[in-house]
């Protein structure tokens, strides 16, 4: 570790450094960061260019009374390292270790939790309020990317603060784009303007002097046309007038690397302004990594890397479901010209770059903007095209309302598919894809598809593109299980399940499976062969509409029924199936896997299943406990795998 970082113990520790410490402490930040990350992979491009931001914030600002709230936090991990985890910091993101985002319970320097994007200025406002009402004198800052800009709830939150003219600060971390292009020495020159306590007092002078001219009315329309003119000539000369429309005060552009230069406008937005107020800060994405500058697309998020030559550390492994998605909409966007693609601001992360290459005319890139896509689709579909709509699991909870209202409502035919559902790893509880199967199947005329490998995938999409339903695909981030890739799909019969295996006479059990799961059932299941218990596998492939058919028959000629699902427990696919035998009168005992009711932490993909309890070992364990219980026993009840022992 460098000189002066061994000397941060606290935020209080740079309070006492020149500038020339401060401009060496974050090369060491800096070499930190890039040493932790290319161990334990992270969100390396966002963090390294906020590290003279980071340093210029703490410098100024007390955040022992002072808030500061993050958004998204991808790029917080300078902040990390300044609030007491310099020692820890090498656990970034490992199981037990620091999380990759700010968290609550882990620093009373995280004031809010975070990992998507957005919520930084309704938090910070949220924050303000709070403190106002306990009559606290501190500051509250939100830092937010232009990415996250993007995305409506930024704005409702900006539309609120300057409605309540709180004295929040924004902080805009513009990093790949410019919010205008008029851009340079005069927007400067009027940012200075505006600092000075001189143009505020004259301006609210101006304002009070209008109010109280005694022609009734006539004050407040001369107010109004002054407003207008000068909101014009800032429209065409001046960035950031949208938000001073908006109630904020315009600040910027300010050199995000400069540390002087922020520390300067920070001290004087501290001490002299009372207003809600932009600053805007413009960063390089990568600063100080040559290979993360040049693409800070492949550093964004990334896994374990070398840091000497940037190339990521891959092991060789199985084309990843994002790949087989990527390469099979294509195929059938070649097919059906009327499939077109959307995405959230994730282009790669979904697999649709390829599409936006092959078909410009037909991808639309929303922003960070979920609810947007969805219905965007919607009005799409009601048009006669045929959308297909990329997101995360853990980001499309955002558009619940638009998927229930505006496409299930009007049974359009859009398809959603739902990349990193189930365990993702690293990245933690803010994005894990969970609670997908719960939280979409009660919606009417859903589909919902889970396939078991890389070539189900395919063939899902297909007959979904061709069906025309409202339909959700969800699939695991990561490789596939390498099976053989089929070109042309077979036709996938709709709201079928598949029996993988069958068992002559009555099963021991029968273990209904669907994604990933389905694998580690036919593990389970030989594991259990071995024992002499022998069950029956069924890919269960449709979470809705169920096989009923095929539940019904391997369950009334079975012992036990097991499920098994990498979601959580609560209303789930295992729900699914309770639900579906009681409605058909059959009472069997029930033994469901899946994730209890909790937060599931951070940690490598292994190691959260086996918490969880979704290996194949466990679960044959658990099978053969309940199977020798029942025949000791006889009796029928029900309980959830991995949770409760009785039976």
């Amino acid at each position: 570790m460098g000189q002066l970082l061994d000397k941060i113990i606290s935020p209080k520790s740079i309070h006492g450094m020149d500038l020339q410490e401060l401009r060496e402490l974050a090369k060491e930040i800096r070499e930190l960061i890039l040493s932790t990350v290319a161990d334990n992979g992270g969100h390396l491009a966002p963090s390294l260019g906020t590290v003279e931001l980071t340093l210029a914030l703490y410098s100024v600002f007390n955040f022992e009374t002072d808030k500061l709230v993050w958004d998204v936090g991808h790029q917080a991990y300078a902040h990390k390292i300044l609030t007491g985890r310099r020692d820890t910091f090498h656990t970034l993101r490992t199981k037990g270790g620091l999380a990759g985002f700010p968290k609550r319970s882990e620093s009373k320097y995280d004031a809010f939790g975070v990992g998507h994007a957005s919520t930084s200025i309704s938090a910070a406002l949220g924050l303000l309020i709070a403190s106002e009402l306990e009559h606290k004198d501190n500051r509250v800052v939100a830092v937010i990317g232009d990415g996250a800009l993007t995305g409506g709830e930024a704005f409702e939150g900006l539309n609120h603060a300057g409605q309540l003219k709180k004295n929040l600060i924004v902080i805009l971390n513009d990093n790949e784009m410019s919010i205008d292009k008029n851009v340079g020495a005069l927007s400067e020159y009027l940012s200075q303007i505006r600092l000075a306590p001189q143009y505020r007092k004259a301006k609210r002078d101006f304002e009070e002097l209008v109010k109280k001219i005694p022609i009734p009315g006539l004050g407040e329309k001369v107010l109004k046309a002054s407003n207008s003119i000068r909101y014009g000539l800032k429209s065409a000369i001046v960035q950031g007038a949208m938000f001073e429309v908006l109630g904020f005060t315009y600040l910027g552009p300010v050199d995000g690397h400069d540390i002087k230069a922020m520390q300067d406008i920070f001290r004087r937005v501290k001490d002299e302004m009372a207003e809600p107020v932009i600053i805007h800060v413009r960063t390089t994405k990568g600063k100080g990594y040559k290979p993360a500058e040049e693409s800070p697309e492949k550093f964004h998020g990334v896994g374990k890397f070398d840091k000497y030559t940037g190339e990521v550390i891959k092991k060789p492994a199985p084309k990843s479901y994002t790949d087989i998605f990527s390469k099979a909409i294509v195929d059938c966007a070649k097919e059906d010209k009327n499939i077109v693609a959307i995405t959230a601001a994730m282009p790669s992360g979904t697999g649709l770059k390829l599409f936006a290459e092959m078909f410009p005319d037909r991808f639309f890139d929303v922003g960070i903007a979920e609810e947007h896509a969805i219905t965007l689709a919607a009005g799409m579909a009601a048009g006669g095209l045929n959308p297909v709509v990329a997101l995360y699991s853990t980001f499309a909870q955002r558009a619940y309302d638009q998927i229930l209202h505006d496409i299930c409502l009007q049974n359009l035919p859009v398809t959603i598919c739902l990349d990193r559902a189930g365990i993702v790893g690293e990245d933690g509880a803010t994005h894990h894809g969970v609670f997908d199967l719960s939280y979409l199947r009660h919606i009417p005329n859903i589909n919902i598809l889970v396939p078991k490998d890389e070539n189900e995938l395919r063939q899902m999409i297909f007959a979904a593109t061709a069906k025309r339903l409202p339909t959700i695909i969800r699939y695991p981030r990561g490789a596939g299980l390498g099976v053989k890739i089929v070109d042309n799909p077979t036709h996938l019969p709709w709201s079928k399940a598949e029996v993988i295996s069958k068992v002559v006479g009555e099963a021991d059990a029968s273990i209904f499976a669907v994604g990933t799961m389905v694998e580690v059932a036919k593990k389970a299941a030989d594991i259990l062969k071995s024992h002499r218990i022998y069950v029956n596998v069924v890919n269960a492939r449709f979470v809705k509409p169920l096989d009923i058919d095929t539940i019904y028959e391997q369950s009334i000629n079975s012992k036990l029924v097991v499920t098994c699902e990498e979601n959580v427990l609560a209303g789930g696919f295992g729900s699914a199936v309770v639900e579906c035998l009681a409605d058909s009168n059959v009472v069997k005992p029930i033994l469901r896997f899946g994730i209890g009711d909790k937060f599931v932490e951070h940690g490598s993909r292994a190691q959260l299943l086996e918490d969880c309890g979704l290996t194949a070992d466990n679960i044959a364990d658990k099978i053969e406990s309940a199977y020798y219980r029942l025949n000791r026993r006889n009796i029928d009840t029900t309980t959830d795998g991995g949770f409760r022992e009785d039976l």
